[in-house]
C-alpha cells in the first residue's frame, strides 16, 4: 500500500532541495551542559536538565528554573542533526513524545529525538491553579441567569487561582520565554540550527520560534495546526464548530455502523439522541462511581470530546457512553467497572494553558459578551459550542506584552500537515496560517479527522515529512495524502494506542 500513496504525492513534488540560508553570526559557548542519564520514569529515553533565566527580559538577575528534556539517540551513529518536538496545548508535557517515534527508522537513524518539558509543566518548574477546574464547576448549557452568574464567577475565581498560586512565575510562562528556553537548548545541544516535529499547540510555538530565531531553521514540520497567525482567542472560538463536525460526520456514524457491539442506535441521529437523553439525565442526577468519580453532563461531553482527537479513542468512548446510558438507568452494582476512559488530567498543563494563552491573548471580551458568545456558538455547536475554555483569560491581569507577529518572511520553507476534519484545529484555521506564512507548503490529509497525523500509521504523510526533514527535500507546491479508515471495534486485533497530542482536557 505505501507504494501506491508515494505515487499519489508524485516524487516531483519532492525533488526540490532546501534553499541555502545565510549563516548565523556565532555565538558565545553556553556556561553550562546536559547531562544525559537513563530516564528513571520513561523506558527507552535519556533524560536531563538544564537551568533557563526565570525572565528572559531581565536574565542578569540571577533567577533560574529547570527544563527537563528526553533524547531518542540516533541508531545510525552519529547525528546529522536535532529535532525538537512538542505535542501541543500549550502546555503538553512532550518528555515521552519521542517514543512517538521510535518505530520512524529513516528519522531515528539520522536524527536524535528531543521531547520537551515547557516552561511551567512536566518535570520542568510548574505552574499551578491549585487543582481548580473551573469548567467543572457547573453546566455550560444551562443559561439561566444564577447558573451564568456562577460559570463566571468560576472562571474569574480560576483567573485569580493560576495568577495567585503561580505567583511571579505564572507572569513569565508565555510564547517568547518558552521559544528563548527552546533556543537556549539548541545551543546547549551544539547545533546551528534544529528542526521540529510540533502537534497541534506545537504549531504555534513552532511557528514564534521560527519568526523570533529565523536563523536557527532547519526543517520544521508543524501537524495539525491552529491559525499562528491569528489568536489563541480565535484558534479557541473555533473549537464549537470543529469537534461538531468531527462528531457528526465520524464518530456518530461510525457508533451506528456497530450498533451491534455498543447498542447505541442504527443511525447516528440516534446516538445523538442517546447521548442527548443520557447527558439530560446525568444533569439532573449525576451518576456516582465506586472510586468516588461522579459522572455528570459535563463529564460525558468531555469524555466525547477527548475522543474526537483520534480514531482509536472512537471504541474506548463508545463502550464508555454505552455503559454510562446504561448505568442511568439500571442498579450500577449490576454492571461491570466503569470504563477507563473516565481518566483524569494533572493540573500542570491546565494552569500552563491559561498561563501562555492568557498572558499571549489581549482579550476581548467581558461577562456580557463572553454569554452572548456562548449561546451563540453553542446553538450551533452543541457538543463543544457552550464551552469557553479561555473564559479565565477575561479577568486575567495581563503583564505587557507584544509578541512578533508570524508572517514567514526570512523563515525557510515550512512544511505543514492537515487532515481535512481535525476537531481542535480545524482546517479553515491552517488554511488561513499557510496563507499568512510565506513559503509553507500544506500537506492536506483527505478523508481524515485525527489530530496529529504523521507518525501515527498514515504512510503517505510519513514519506512526506521524512524526504523533507531527513533528506532536506521541499514539496515544490501544496500536495495532498489520503487519510485512514475508522477502526473496526469487532476485528481480533488489539486497538492501537498513541500518545496525547493537542489540549489536555
Amino acid at each position: 500500500m505505501r507504494g501506491s500513496l508515494v505515487v499519489a504525492v508524485s516524487a516531483a513534488l519532492l525533488a526540490a532541495a532546501l534553499p541555502t540560508y545565510a549563516q548565523a553570526e556565532p555565538e558565545p559557548r553556553p556556561e553550562q551542559s546536559i547531562t544525559w542519564s537513563a530516564c528513571a520514569d520513561i523506558e527507552g529515553l535519556e533524560c536531563g536538565t538544564f537551568q533557563a533565566p526565570f525572565d528572559w527580559r531581565t536574565p542578569a538577575d540571577g533567577r533560574k528554573i529547570t527544563i527537563a528534556v528526553s533524547r531518542l539517540k540516533p541508531r545510525g551513529g552519529e547525528a546529522k542533526g536535532s529535532v525538537l518536538t512538542n505535542p501541543g496545548g500549550p502546555g503538553g508535557p512532550g518528555r515521552t513524545l519521542p517514543l512517538l517515534f521510535a518505530g520512524r527508522a529513516k528519522l531515528v537513524d539520522a536524527m536524535e529525538i528531543i521531547g520537551i518539558d515547557p516552561r511551567g509543566t512536566g518535570a520542568s518548574t510548574n505552574t499551578t491553579c491549585g487543582g481548580l477546574d473551573w469548567m467543572s464547576v457547573t453546566d455550560p448549557r444551562d443559561r439561566g441567569r444564577a447558573n451564568t452568574k456562577l460559570l463566571y464567577d468560576a472562571a474569574e475565581l480560576q483567573a485569580t487561582a493560576c495568577q495567585t498560586r503561580s505567583g511571579e512565575f505564572g507572569k513569565v510562562v508565555n510564547t517568547e520565554q518558552t521559544v528563548r528556553d527552546l533556543d537556549l537548548l539548541r545551543q546547549l545541544l551544539g547545533r546551528e540550527k534544529v528542526s521540529w516535529i510540533g502537534y497541534s499547540g506545537g504549531s504555534w510555538m513552532g511557528a514564534y520560534y521560527a519568526t523570533y530565531f529565523p536563523d536557527r531553521v532547519d526543517k520544521f514540520v508543524l501537524d495539525s495546526n491552529t491559525d499562528f497567525t491569528s489568536t489563541f482567542q480565535d484558534i479557541f472560538d473555533n473549537f464549537g464548530y470543529g469537534f461538531e463536525r468531527r462528531f457528526r460526520t465520524d464518530f456518530l456514524p461510525w457508533a451506528a455502523k456497530y450498533d451491534s457491539l455498543y447498542h447505541l442506535g442504527t443511525t447516528g441521529e440516534q446516538v445523538r439522541q442517546i447521548y442527548e437523553t443520557t447527558r439530560a439525565k446525568l444533569a439532573a442526577n449525576p451518576l456516582p462511581l465506586d472510586d468516588g468519580t461522579v459522572v455528570d453532563g459535563v463529564r460525558l461531553d468531555l469524555l466525547l470530546i477527548r475522543a474526537q482527537y483520534s480514531k482509536q479513542s472512537f471504541p474506548p468512548a463508545a463502550e464508555a457512553l454505552a455503559w454510562i446510558s446504561q448505568a442511568t438507568t439500571s442498579d450500577v452494582k449490576t454492571l461491570a467497572a466503569a470504563p477507563a476512559a473516565l481518566a483524569q488530567y494533572p493540573d500542570a498543563s491546565n494552569a500552563t494553558l491559561f498561563a501562555i494563552a492568557c498572558n499571549d491573548t489581549k482579550f476581548r471580551h467581558n461577562r456580557a459578551t463572553l454569554a452572548a458568545e456562548a449561546e451563540r456558538l453553542g446553538k450551533q455547536f452543541p457538543l463543544f459550542g457552550y464551552y469557553q475554555v479561555l473564559a479565565p483569560c477575561a479577568f486575567w491581569d495581563r503583564p505587557k506584552l507584544d509578541l512578533k507577529t508570524p508572517t514567514g518572511k526570512g523563515v525557510p520553507p515550512i512544511l505543514m500537515v492537515q487532515s481535512v476534519r481535525d476537531p481542535a484545529t480545524p482546517l479553515e484555521g491552517a488554511q488561513r496560517a499557510h496563507r499568512n506564512f510565506e513559503g509553507s507548503r500544506l500537506l492536506t490529509v483527505t478523508d481524515e479527522g485525527d489530530h496529529g497525523v504523521y507518525g501515527f500509521g498514515n504512510g503517505c504523510v510519513d514519506d512526506v515529512v521524512e524526504s523533507f526533514i531527513v533528506d532536506g527535500k521541499v514539496p515544490t507546491a501544496d500536495l495532498t495524502c489520503p487519510g485512514m479508515p475508522l477502526p473496526d471495534p469487532t476485528a481480533p486485533a488489539a486497538a492501537a494506542t498513541r500518545p496525547l497530542v493537542g489540549w489536555p482536557l
